[in-house]
């Protein structure tokens, strides 16, 4: 039996996810789901709660957390799977990473205040507590309260082939380099971080490296491989099938496990629905397993 496994499921721990741990442990048995991994940005709080909801419901949760951090001056997310969460050493990285998200989601707030958005930091961080905002998350906050007052600015938004992606638009057009709202990244050295993973207890798997905003080349994959990287998400919806394929091909080529995570988060990503994900198998859990250290 080919059991299915998706390792890149966000809860409402993290600032853009909606679902709890029980509701997407609830969904995995429905979907029947062999494994996943609940990896939220830069926080472990879905453990030890998910841990004994899965065990209770004869799901297979694998600890997990998502960090953003920086290599060739591109944001790379790096997923964590087997992360022992309750070592001093994860908690301070999570520290480290959301005092730096604090400083530069003020500043991306700062600027959108002078470029004459209605928004304030007291409001996004009301919202997104007890996490620093991502970048989308502040794109989702502005539109939910534009669209119940003036859209003018933002029309395009709230346009119907627009609407599902809208906060990725918006963080596109305001928040990347050259845009108004444009701040220098804050994040964590990821070679740095690659070096600190041993002592989690994790096995460092490189998530969406075709994304638009990683990009990822072989010269990157080999470099970080170099520097302690496992594994490599090839599966996901952010790849078409020919990156998918670029990037199967990659993983072999460089000895590193290739798996499958959604990145399941809810309305934020409505067009990811939950166990829709193709390719993800359980022997990619044994693969894992062996690089444990």
């Amino acid at each position: 039996m080919r059991w299915k496994v998706d390792l890149h499921i966000h809860s409402n721990k993290s600032s853009d996810g909606d679902f709890s741990p029980f509701h997407i442990i609830q969904l995995s048995k429905k979907n029947e789901l062999k494994a996943i991994s609940i990896a939220d940005h830069d926080t472990v709080a879905a453990y030890p709660e998910a841990l004994e909801l899965g065990e209770k419901e004869g799901i297979e949760v694998i600890p997990s957390v998502e960090l953003t951090t920086l290599f060739d001056e591109r944001e790379f997310h790096l997923l964590l799977p087997f992360v022992n969460w309750r070592k001093n050493i994860v908690s301070e990285l999570i520290d480290q990473m959301a005092e730096r998200r604090i400083v530069e989601a003020k500043e991306r707030v700062k600027k959108l205040k002078e470029i004459g958005f209605d928004i304030s930091w007291k409001e996004i961080s009301k919202k997104s507590k007890p996490n620093p905002p991502l970048g989308v998350t502040i794109a989702q906050i502005l539109l939910d309260k534009s669209e119940k007052k003036d859209r003018s600015s933002l029309k395009k938004y709230y346009e119907d082939e627009n609407r599902i992606f809208a906060p990725y638009f918006f963080y596109r057009d305001y928040f990347t380099k050259g845009k108004p709202a444009w701040v220098p990244k804050q994040n964590l050295d990821l070679k740095e971080v690659l070096r600190l993973i041993p002592q989690t207890e994790a096995v460092p798997v490189l998530a969406h490296p075709g994304a638009y905003f990683q990009n990822a080349t072989k010269e990157d994959l080999a470099i970080l491989k170099e520097n302690g990287l496992e594994g490599l998400e090839v599966y996901t919806f952010y790849h078409d099938k020919s990156q998918t394929e670029h990037y199967r091909a990659l993983a072999e080529e460089l000895d590193l496990v290739p798996t499958a995570g959604s990145d399941f988060h809810g309305k934020i990503k409505p067009h990811i629905a939950f166990g829709s994900l193709e390719g993800g198998e359980y022997w990619m859990v044994e693969e894992l397993k062996k690089r444990k250290r």
